[in-house]
């Protein structure tokens, strides 16, 4: 089994939509090479632990499961660890607002390590090529300046004043439109999307991606929508963000090596890329080893 540096096994980690597990029936997944199993109480908490003998689908008692690993549950999942995690997992405040429509979007397996779909994530360049005549079309393909930084305070990732023009940004969209971006990564395998709202111009729609890291090859995407939009259903958001995902699945799935390299000389930046390099140096300065292919010392 692959070793799992420390900062990785002390981190709050995703592995399932909290309203896709019934209460007594054991669900199978894996993280971070380790088989886990998992179900949810009578009062609807979550219970995991390091799966024995268990299968898909049985039927167990909760209660009676008492090596259990830290569990919490926070927008719409469950999330575990294998160490000592933090107190509380990374803020997203929205998500409490009362008006906006939250909802999973789905759990897909790639065949990527976490870090390379986080990376992919951040990428606007692919826009006009992947997911053309919705999130960017020729000739609107530059990528146009924008600003990053690497928080201490906040332990994160941020890149602000990213503008793409957009044919249909979002499932409301009626006409094409510039649109503002703000990424945060604020935990090495989940970032968050803050993009204009078409229906509201002084709020922001949110997206995230929460990447489950089964082995260091193979990760499960695990989507957030949480949308100001009070025109269209649940079921059509949902859908609008599969299809984009689905476009971008096949790409990420043919990126070599699967791993992601840290060192930035490995694969050849541009100006383009400056997220996903403060990304890469952010994830060396943490320790990261799972998943990645480290810089040679």
């Amino acid at each position: 089994m692959p070793s799992i540096d420390p900062t990785t096994r002390d981190l709050w980690q995703v592995i399932a939509a909290t309203d896709e597990i019934a209460p007594g029936i054991v669900e199978t997944t894996l993280l971070l090479d380790t088989p886990i199993a998992l179900t949810r109480d009578n009062a609807g908490n979550p219970v995991v632990w390091r799966r024995t003998d268990e299968e898909q689908g049985d039927e167990v008692d909760a209660e009676a499961i008492l090596d259990r690993l830290p569990a919490t549950t926070g927008y719409g999942y469950i999330w575990t660890s294998l160490g000592n995690p933090p107190a509380d997992l990374f803020p997203i405040p929205e998500y409490a607002e009362a008006d906006r429509k939250n909802m999973s979007c789905g759990s897909i397996g790639i065949h990527v390590s976490a870090p390379r779909a986080v990376e992919n994530f951040l990428d606007m360049g692919h826009f006009p090529y992947v997911h053309t005549d919705i999130l960017g079309a020729e000739p609107h393909t530059e990528v146009k300046e924008y600003d990053v930084e690497v928080s201490e305070e906040r332990d994160e990732v941020l890149a602000t004043r990213c503008r793409f023009i957009q044919p249909r940004a979002a499932k409301s969209a009626t006409t094409a439109m510039e649109v503002e971006y703000v990424y945060r990564v604020p935990h090495p395998f989940c970032s968050v999307l803050y993009k204009s709202c078409p229906e509201d111009e002084s709020r922001r729609d949110v997206i995230a991606i929460f990447l489950q890291p089964m082995t260091e090859e193979r990760c499960r995407a695990h989507l957030l929508q949480s949308m100001i939009d009070s025109t269209s259903t649940i079921t059509d958001l949902r859908r609008f963000q599969q299809t984009i995902f689905g476009q971008d699945k096949p790409i990420l799935e043919n990126q070599y090596p699967k791993r992601l390299p840290l060192d930035p000389r490995s694969e050849t930046p541009i100006r383009a890329d400056k997220s996903a390099i403060a990304y890469r140096r952010w994830l060396s300065q943490k320790g990261i080893t799972y998943g990645v292919i480290p810089m040679a010392s």
